[in-house]
Parts: C-alpha cells; structure tokens; sequence
C-alpha cells in the first residue's frame, strides 16, 4: 500500500511541475528554473502534460486500467518536452522512466493474466455448462453412509449436477521460515474432463506478484512470474502432477460435493465420520481420509500424495475446513487451512477465505 501511494505521490508531483512549462510560455510569474524561451503551442501540450499526468493519478489510485493508457502518453509527450528544454529539465526523464518501467510491468501482468483468462474460455466454449439432470437420492446410495450425509447437508439433493464451479478467495500465505503474504485468487473447475485453472496475485513486498497454476490433461504446470514477466518458479513433471491431483479431488470434496458421485471415485468406509478415497484420473491414482462431524460437515481432508513444491519431496498434507455457510443454494466450508506435516511438525502455510463461489457457469467473469 505504500509504495502505491508513493507511487502516485510521483505521478502527480510530475505531472504538477509541468504546469511551469505553461506558465514560462504565457507569462504567469518568474519561471527562472526554465532559462529556454517556450512558445505558447508548446506551452498547451504542457499544460496538457500535466492534467494527463494528474488523470493517471486519480485513474491508478481508482485501480482503473485505463491509467495505463494516459500515463504512456503523457510520457511520451513529457518527454518530447524536456528533451526541448533539456539542460532546464533533463532530471524530470527520471520520473518519465519510473513511470513507464511501472506501466510495462503492469501490461506484462496483465498479459500473463490473460492466457489464464483465454484458457478459461476456451475450456467453457468446450464443456458447456448446459445442466437439467438432477442429483438424486438414487445417486448417492453406494457411497459410504458419512458421504452420504455429507451431501445431503451440503444440499446438493435434487440440485443439478455440478459440471464447473467458479470460485474467489482471498488468503494469506508462507513459505517455512518466512513471513505471511497476502493474496486473492481466481479459480475454474470443470469436472467431466478433471481441470483446475487457478490464478493467485500475491503481495509480497507492496508488489504484486501473479502465478498461474493449471492442471490439465493430467499435466500440471505451476507458474509464478514477478511483474508477469520474469519467471521465479516453473514447476512441472511427474511430482506436479500428481500432487495436483490431489488439489483437484480436495476441490471436489470441499467445494463441489456434487461431484463425489464421481465413477473415478473408489470408497473405502473406516468408521462412522470417516472414509478412505481413491481417485483416478488417467493413470495418476492418489488417496485421501475424509473426516466427517456429527453434523454431516466435512471438516477434514488428510493424503499423503502430495509433494511440497520447495523441494519436491513428500509429506503429509491436510486441509482442516470450518465456518460453513449457505452460499448459491450450498453448503459449503468458508475457510480453510493448508498445512504440511514435516518431521518436526505440523506447518500452516495457508489460510483461506472463500468470498464467492458460483456453479455451472456459462461465461467467464474476473
């Protein structure tokens, strides 16, 4: 937050100082710190320099796009303008770089956002979310009886039967030994052909820092890239993607109950509130325990799958859920854990808060 705000405090003290370039031209005052005559059509564009630098300020502060567009060009006429006065202005090309260093970084996010944006689309053009068919009390009766009740609290019964979900969180999260960060993400699921598209911007710093992770085709590819542009991690292989196997059917069991219909699906009942899950899906078998309350609320999710990405090895992972809320007709957990259990110990290393959740959807939205 504040190198935003010093960020813009430098956008408009520029954008202010090219308001003596239209006065020198005019007449208005002594402008001894300008020694170049300046011509008064001159002295329009910088006047018109400094409102442009002032509309990108407002337009940055209201986290509008259309900033970038007015802070380009009003550099590009800054520029042209101090080049004019060079010997007068020459260190206002200081302010013009930051300006634009900062507007590129931001386009480069912006197009590394939209390659997940344009695989979303594509993957709804291809599922269509069309859905008439019901759940019903027939499809649930093989299940083990804690699943069972799961899915009717949830109240997913006579519901139809989930394709896709969409889902926002907002979070924080930590590496082993380092501090919290801050994000908020964006995710899209489809189910028939399992698809997890998920996109993270995190604070780390005041920067933000975006990283996409898409499981596909049973291939997994995790993305992280600071200003969008230089990679900081690109995780893939055979460890990926089995442990995003894992995520996928975690997201199935938290967030999408529906989908525990599912035929890739083989159950294993353990006690009352509690069962032992085995999910396929093209080749890559994984296993979770599901822990079940009296209420029929899934509050526990424990596999030993999954690897840590820090250093690809294996632990025990677990996603402890509670605050379970009626959101879109279901109920679902609202917050959520995610922690690894090293050697030592247990280690939290994410928290989430789920702001929105939409299923079957038909069109993307950000």
């Amino acid at each position: 937050m504040i190198v935003r705000f010093l960020f813009a405090f430098i956008i408009l003290v520029h954008g202010l100082i090219h308001f003596m370039g239209f006065a020198k031209a005019f007449g208005y005052g002594t402008i001894t710190q300008l020694t170049k005559e300046i011509s008064k059509p001159a002295g329009f564009f910088w006047l018109l320099s400094a409102f442009l630098f002032i509309a990108a300020t407002v337009l940055f502060l209201l986290k509008k796009e259309s900033w970038l567009v007015v802070g380009i060009v009003a550099v590009v006429i800054s520029q042209i303008l101090i080049i004019s006065v060079w010997k007068d202005a020459r260190f206002g090309t200081i302010a013009n770089i930051v300006v634009l260093i900062v507007a590129l970084a931001v386009l480069s996010s912006m197009y590394f956002e939209s390659g997940f944006q344009k695989d979303v689309r594509e993957k709804l053009k291809l599922s269509g979310a069309t859905q008439t068919e019901l759940l019903k009390e027939s499809d649930i009766q093989s299940l083990p009886q804690p699943v069972q009740n799961y899915l009717r609290y949830s109240g997913v019964i006579n519901q139809p039967k989930v394709k896709n979900i969409r889902i926002v969180f907002e979070g924080e999260m930590r590496d082993k030994g380092k501090d919290w960060f801050k994000f908020n993400s964006l995710q899209y699921n489809f189910f028939d052909d399992p698809t997890r598209m998920f996109f993270m911007k995190a604070k780390m710093f005041g920067i933000t820092v975006p990283g996409y992770h898409e499981y596909q085709d049973a291939n997994a590819v995790m993305q992280v890239k600071l200003f969008g542009c230089f990679s900081v991690i690109n995780a893939k292989g055979p460890e990926m993607n089995k442990a995003e196997t894992v995520t996928v059917f975690n997201d199935m069991c938290l967030m999408a109950p529906a989908t525990l219909i599912d035929k890739r699906i083989q159950w294993e009942p353990i006690s009352n509130t509690s069962v032992k899950a085995t999910f396929t899906n093209d080749g890559i078998k994984i296993s979770a325990v599901l822990y079940f309350n009296d209420k029929g609320q899934l509050v526990n999710f424990i596999s030993d799958d999954r690897y840590a990405i820090s250093n690809m090895k294996q632990y025990r992972f677990s996603t402890p859920v509670s605050d379970y809320k009626l959101l879109n007709g279901i109920n679902v957990a609202t917050y959520g854990e995610t922690i690894w259990h090293y050697p030592e110990g247990e280690f939290v290393y994410g928290k989430f808060y789920m702001k929105n959740i939409s299923y079957n959807v038909s069109e993307f939205k950000k």
